[in-house]
Order: structure tokens, then C-alpha cells, then sequence
């Protein structure tokens, strides 16, 4: 198991998250999953900068492993995704991993292009993923009519190793689908009886020996209290069903629907708590589950103090390679 630090774009300067990653790696932790954004969640989270530049800067001053959730398709088009990841690998081997989805309107209503339904977008990310490994791969200059239109491309510079695409998944049919083409699953936290069925889903199809991850949303502070406030103030707006905020395409109207958030709605989607018991009994949880990655999110804005936290207090109890 690897326990991983979220990057949140939307929460952070990226001066200030590649100070977070250097803290988080001298706690301990082993991996960060970076978030990909164009606009943020909410106007009082207020950030969002360019991952991919942020990448490169954060692999050179650590020597953890990396991934980034990523929706090829619209905003990027698939052969540049392609050449971002053979770049990152070729300066960086056998430490980045990508993780793919269909995305949400939020930032891809930027092109201006239609918003695709969700069985349209989920073609056009196998075959975006399809055409990516193609890229990795093949010598040979690439011609592709499909979703999106490919013409003469070929990476001159190619990956050392072939990188691990994770399908990121929500429901049980999106996992059972995804099983077929991904390398692995990255799902977010749930409670533990609906994640039991995102396993079993995505292991009874055709993922049987595939690794699975996990971005676990918590929120710790010195008291309770204080760590549910954190949570409301600044992920409130999230814990509604994927069908619903696929569809919301600006920040503003996410705060909207984040005035309906009571605070102990909170407690059903984020883990809440100032005791590390709470979070070592919850990863030890996800990890039985066959997580080997299990990505921590912070939700609050104190990120310092949690990573002193799990440095001193969470990560020293469980077992990391």
C-alpha cells in the first residue's frame, strides 16, 4: 500500500502545493494524485493552476510517485495528453500515473464545443485512452477518425516505460465498463458497503488481477468541531451524485447548490475527526479492500497541520511500500 497526498488545484496556489509535496514527503507519505481544473469547485476556493506545468516542478523537487486525474477528449485533445505523459515519464521514469475520466462541464465548457451525454463521453475516453497507448507504442505516424480526429501524429519522444491508465470511476456500471480497457480503477471514498460493490464490480468483470485506488476526502482539525466546519466551508459543494454535477458549468452555480449543504450532511461523504485512530482504522479498511493506493484529500484549508498530523500520528501505524 501507498499512501498518497491529494494536490488540489482549486484549493492552492501551485507555489504553494509544491511546498505542501515537499512537507508531505518528508512526513512520509509516498505518492500525490494532482487535481486537473480549469475553474474551481467554488469562488471561495479561488485557484486553479495549470497541473501539467505544476508537474514537472513537483517531480523534480521529490522523489515521489505522481498521478493526475484527466479527461482527455475536449479541453485537451487526446495526442497531447499523450506527449504531457511521455514527457513526464521520460524525464521522470516509472514514477507518473494516469488516471482518466469522462469529466465534467465545469472545465470542459471552455472549447465552446457541445457537452456530450455520459455514454458519449465514456467512448470518447476508451478511445482517447486507446489512441494515447497508441502513440506510446507505435512507430509509425497515426491517422485516427473517430470521436475526435487524429492526423499524422507520432511522439518522437516516447515514454521509457508504458505508463498504468486508471479508469476513475463513480458507479458500479461505469467500474464494471472500465474493467475491460483500463489497467486499473481509482474510485473516491464511499461508504465502506458501496465501495464493497465498486470492487466487486470492477473485479467480476474482466479487472480481476487489476490494482485499484482511492482519493479518501477527510477533514482534520485540533477539535471535531473545527474539522466539520472545514469541511463545510470549503467542500460542501461536492457531495452531490456524479449525474448531477457532471452537468454544473460554472463555479457560482456550484455554490448554489452548496447553500442546500447542511454541516452533518458533511459526515456521509468526508471522514471527520482530530483522533488518528479515526483515519488508521479507516485506511486499514480500504487497503483489505484491495486498495494499494489510497490517496488522502484534506478537504480544509490546513494543510500544514494535517500533514504534521498523519506524519507523526497516522502514517507511522501503517505498513507502506
Amino acid at each position: 500500500m501507498k499512501i498518497g497526498f491529494h494536490a488540489s488545484h482549486e484549493q492552492f496556489t501551485p507555489g504553494h502545493l509544491l511546498k505542501l509535496v515537499q512537507q508531505a514527503e518528508d512526513a512520509g507519505f509516498k505518492a500525490v494524485l494532482s487535481s486537473d481544473h480549469f475553474h474551481p469547485w467554488s469562488d471561495k476556493q479561488g485557484q486553479s493552476g495549470f497541473a501539467w506545468s505544476w508537474l514537472g516542478a513537483a517531480m523534480q523537487a521529490t522523489n515521489l510517485e505522481y498521478g493526475i486525474v484527466n479527461a482527455p477528449g475536449q479541453r485537451y485533445h487526446p495526442a497531447i495528453i499523450a506527449q504531457a505523459v511521455a514527457t513526464l515519464d521520460q524525464m521522470f521514469p516509472g514514477r507518473f500515473f494516469l488516471c482518466s475520466g469522462s469529466g465534467q462541464l465545469l472545465n470542459e465548457n471552455i472549447t465552446g464545443e457541445k457537452w456530450p451525454p455520459k455514454r458519449d463521453r465514456n467512448k470518447r475516453l476508451q478511445e482517447s485512452v486507446e489512441v494515447i497507448r497508441r502513440l506510446w507504442q507505435e512507430d509509425d505516424y497515426l491517422n485516427h477518425k473517430g470521436m475526435f480526429t487524429v492526423e499524422r501524429a507520432k511522439l518522437f519522444t516516447k515514454p521509457t516505460q508504458i505508463p498504468r491508465v486508471y479508469g476513475a470511476a463513480i458507479t458500479e456500471k461505469t467500474a464494471a465498463w472500465l474493467s475491460s480497457w483500463a489497467d486499473g480503477m481509482i474510485t473516491i471514498s464511499k461508504p465502506v458497503e458501496e465501495l464493497e460493490k465498486m470492487v466487486k464490480a470492477f473485479r467480476g468483470a474482466d479487472g480481476s488481477e487489476k490494482p485499484l485506488a482511492l482519493k479518501v476526502q477527510i477533514s482534520y482539525a485540533s477539535t471535531r468541531e473545527k474539522a466539520l466546519d472545514g469541511a463545510w466551508e470549503q467542500w460542501r459543494n461536492n457531495i452531490y451524485p456524479s449525474k448531477l454535477i457532471a452537468d454544473i458549468d460554472s463555479p457560482e452555480k456550484f455554490d448554489a447548490i452548496g447553500q442546500n449543504t447542511r454541516k452533518e450532511d458533511m459526515e456521509k461523504h468526508v471522514i471527520i475527526g482530530s483522533d488518528a485512530d479515526v483515519f488508521i482504522e479507516k485506511i486499514k479498511t480500504f487497503n483489505e479492500m484491495g486498495f494499494e493506493k489510497v490517496i488522502i484529500h484534506n478537504v480544509n484549508e490546513q494543510q500544514e497541520d494535517y500533514i504534521n498530523f498523519f506524519g507523526k500520528e497516522v502514517l507511522p501505524n501503517l505498513q507502506q511500500q
